[in-house]
């Protein structure tokens, strides 16, 4: 059984788990999960528990955790990334601590966990202060995922006396199939599939997975990828996440790459509809204020189709309840502002 080290949690959180709890405990053979909605609308699906096990069997195993060891709950248990670190706790007999999901997950927390699994955003405000800064370095496995793990997230992590990966799966494949580290003499940025996972490209150039453990179907994913001969894999961007422009094909994510280092708050790239170009690159900002130099700062990182066209300034950045940028809702937000 799970035997919740809680420090200061509000009953909501219990509340969830025990409603999941009840969920995993009773005949039925599959649980209920909900996709983060990062490109379109959440979508709910029912997973075999048997596979969900599986999937923990293989996390546990390779990152060496031992029976008795803390494992943080800090994600909300609607999505996969919730479910499977309560059971992880329940197949490798972990002792889970549940704090209430938010953006500082260790606020509230005594002594660091010794597994953890977060999204950028909450591993990034944690940097921001000083004493959770300290209790993120003491965690002596820190898996990150839900999201891309910037170049600037990445440095600030490099020093970490403990292993920090950045793990790659979907809610179809129960959470991860890979890792790649991100700190120490093994810091990569290529990701290694579990030993069960066996991966190629399609003919569009998207990743295909085979994880018969945790998945019975071939997957083919909108993620454009590149494999190196020892069987990694590197993610370059989403086929959906493609710009169109005047003919040219802009990568969104390698666009926010070469972005990030120069705009210090929160922003995504998209496209709205041009008579003449058919799409046009499109910038929007969460900044405290205009920005007039903005457009310049761009034409200074980015090649000359890549770079915005519109530059707008929005109170916030649309994102899902997983943390991610929910591409459809900024890219309709962008509609709109164009039109005036």
């Amino acid at each position: 059984m799970v035997q919740p080290v809680t420090p200061s949690a509000r009953p909501d959180i219990h509340a969830a788990l025990q409603a999941f709890l009840d969920e995993w405990h009773d005949r039925r053979p599959t649980v209920g999960v909900q996709t983060s909605g990062s490109t379109g609308t959440p979508k709910h699906m029912q997973v075999e528990k048997c596979r969900m096990e599986a999937s923990a069997r293989l996390t546990c195993s390779f990152l060496g955790l031992q029976r008795g060891d803390t494992a943080l709950l800090c994600m909300p248990l609607q999505y996969i990334a919730g479910k499977m670190v309560v059971v992880r706790s329940l197949v490798w007999g972990l002792r889970l601590v549940t704090v209430q999901p938010s953006g500082h997950p260790l606020a509230d927390v005594d002594e660091a966990p010794v597994f953890a699994a977060m999204i950028p955003m909450q591993v990034y405000n944690s940097l921001q202060v000083p004493r959770e800064r300290e209790l993120l370095r003491r965690v002596k496995h820190l898996i990150i995922g839900g999201g891309a793990v910037d170049d600037s997230l990445a440095r600030a992590l490099r020093d970490f006396p403990h292993a920090v990966w950045s793990t790659y799966g979907m809610t179809e494949t129960l959470s991860h199939i890979a890792l790649r580290r991100l700190n120490g003499e093994e810091a990569s940025e290529w990701y290694t599939p579990f030993d069960s996972v066996r991966i190629r490209l399609s003919e569009r150039g998207t990743l295909v997975i085979d994880a018969p453990a945790v998945n019975p179907q071939t997957l083919e994913t909108n993620d454009i990828a590149e494999l190196n001969e020892r069987g990694q894999f590197r993610i370059l961007g989403r086929a959906d996440n493609t710009i169109n422009t005047g003919g040219v094909k802009v990568q969104i994510e390698q666009a926010e790459a070469r972005l990030a280092p120069i705009l210090p708050f929160p922003f995504a790239v998209t496209a709205v509809p041009d008579a003449r170009l058919g799409e046009a690159v499109t910038l929007l900002y969460a900044a405290p204020s205009e920005q007039p130099d903005l457009l310049q700062g761009c034409r200074d990182v980015l090649p000359p189709y890549w770079c915005p066209k519109h530059c707008y300034r929005v109170a916030s950045i649309p994102q899902t309840g997983s943390g991610k940028v929910s591409r459809a809702e900024v890219k309709e937000l962008a509609r709109r502002l164009a039109k005036g």
